[in-house]
């Protein structure tokens, strides 16, 4: 199988200005004694702390594990001595007590924070286990048709195709650890929806975090844009910004398009998967103002000549729209695309405040996973929906088709190509598929060739993402199966 290359390493800034915690469920520390990992012992250090920027951190454990838990992202913590232990950049963490021997405190970096409470919510509790419990055990998987969601159609599972069995195939490797931090599954097989499960407590009516899958909302945005003759695909794009200079001026920053930056091809020196790039990210999250530190930066290559993974192109993106159309982008969002999708004004949110404060959430949006299987079927539907012309076919072929290689992967305006190579009885098979896809496990999947939408969301920030296995070990190879091969039509 090829798996999506160096998926997008996001040295976040929380992590970075937090804990520094590691993603990794399981580290590569020194296996401690069996005291440090006793259930008994972890759970001293639960509840909730203080840190930094007004934040909180949750201290969690489960069986012979402790975790810090961010947001929606959990991270492990490994006892490397009595109440001290490391994260996954390998800086010590020492826990304070009191005269009574109570936890009070730890220190991370010379800062000390205080444990405001030992109660640790619910929600960030159900962030480790998957499944529900009965008796200690998790409740046995049954399979069930998917309840009806708004202008998609919902049936049950197939014997041939995307059968029961498989669904419990894929329930079930989440349920017992082998596809840890799934957190939800939707699987829209032959134009309807034959499966929809969540994990680790949430449900279908929660917003998820989409992490870079923000991207390819942005790129649809861009299209409706586009289509309303707002602003051009080829014309120079950067003075709609209204910056009166640039620092670093060059003369080639007139000449970057809309396509250039959806395409990660602007030619300055952004990269996110370079942590030196001064484009990287992580330094524009500090800055006062994302899309004026981007267009600052110097220019390393001509416009719409070299692939370079920048966030920071998408982001200006978002800030043109929002000068041409006179709206915030959430409300265009609302206007342009959510609302004729029949997404709810308040079953999402996107604060796109592209300054400091934001540095902790990145100007994403936070989807319910329905809402992102909407999203691809649209773009399977080439803009079309319930009869009505959302975003036209011509965006929508620009977008999916090949515009730029971005490490070892094609790339179009905010989406992603992937191929995987899955091993069959017959031998083994191509499967070409598009990717919406954002840091954490955050995928949108289109398989044009096996009429299919794949959604997932997950919470395995910073780490290849276990639907990749998921896709090439389990529903690709048995959607394969129950079908003829192609060559043989």
């Amino acid at each position: 199988m090829l798996l999506p290359p160096n998926t997008r390493r996001h040295i976040l800034a929380m992590l970075v200005a937090l804990l520094s915690l590691s993603a990794r469920p399981h580290g590569q520390a020194p296996k401690p004694p069996p005291e440090f990992t006793a259930r008994a012992y972890l759970s001293q250090f639960e509840g909730v702390y203080d840190y930094r920027d007004g934040l909180t951190v949750v201290v969690a454990g489960i069986n012979d594990r402790l975790f810090a838990i961010l947001g929606e992202g959990k991270y492990l913590l490994h006892p490397s001595a009595r109440d001290t232990f490391k994260n996954g950049s390998g800086d010590t963490i020492p826990f304070a007590r009191d005269e009574a021997g109570r936890v009070i405190a730890f220190t991370e970096r010379g800062d000390r924070f205080r444990r405001r409470s030992s109660i640790v919510p619910p929600e960030a509790r159900a962030l480790l286990d998957p499944w529900p419990r009965l008796g200690g055990k998790p409740e046995p998987y049954r399979y069930a048709p998917p309840a009806f969601i708004e202008g998609v159609r919902a049936d049950a599972a197939q014997p041939r195709g995307f059968s029961p069995e498989v669904a419990a195939r894929l329930v079930n490797g989440v349920i017992d650890g082998t596809y840890p931090d799934v957190h939800s599954i939707l699987i829209y097989h032959q134009y309807a929806l034959r499966l929809e499960e969540y994990f680790y407590g949430y449900d279908r009516g929660r917003p998820h975090q989409m992490r870079s899958l923000t991207k390819s909302v942005v790129s649809l945005l861009a299209g409706i844009a586009v289509d309303r003759g707002l602003i051009r695909v080829d014309e120079p794009i950067l003075a709609k910004l209204g910056y009166a200079s640039y620092t670093n001026p060059d003369p080639r920053k007139a000449r970057v398009t809309l396509i250039d930056l959806l395409s990660n091809q602007s030619g300055f020196a952004c990269d996110d998967h370079d942590a030196r790039s001064p484009g990287n990210e992580v330094t524009l999250y500090e800055s006062a103002d994302w899309p004026k530190a981007f267009v600052d930066l110097p220019m390393i290559a001509d416009p719409g000549t070299v692939g370079r993974y920048c966030s920071g192109g998408f982001f200006t993106v978002g800030r043109i729209l929002e000068r041409v159309t006179g709206k915030p982008l959430p409300e265009f969002a609302h206007e342009a695309l959510f609302a004729p999708l029949g997404i709810a004004r308040e079953r999402w949110t996107w604060n796109f405040t592209l300054d400091r404060s934001q540095r902790n959430e990145f100007g994403q949006v936070y989807l319910r996973p329905r809402d992102m299987l909407k999203l691809g079927i649209l773009i399977q539907q080439r803009g079309d929906w319930d009869g009505k012309t959302v975003i036209s076919a011509t965006w929508i072929e620009k977008a999916i088709a090949r515009q730029s290689r971005v490490d070892d992967s094609d790339y179009g305006l905010g989406i992603w190509h992937r191929w995987y190579n899955v091993r069959t009885d017959a031998g083994d098979r191509r499967v070409d598929t598009i990717m919406l896809s954002g840091n954490g496990g955050q995928k949108v999947y289109l398989v044009p060739s096996l009429e299919l939408v794949v959604v997932f969301t997950g919470g395995a920030f910073n780490v290849e993402s276990p639907v990749n296995d998921i896709m090439a070990r389990v529903l690709l190879p048995e959607l394969l199966a129950a079908q003829p091969d192609p060559a043989e039509r």
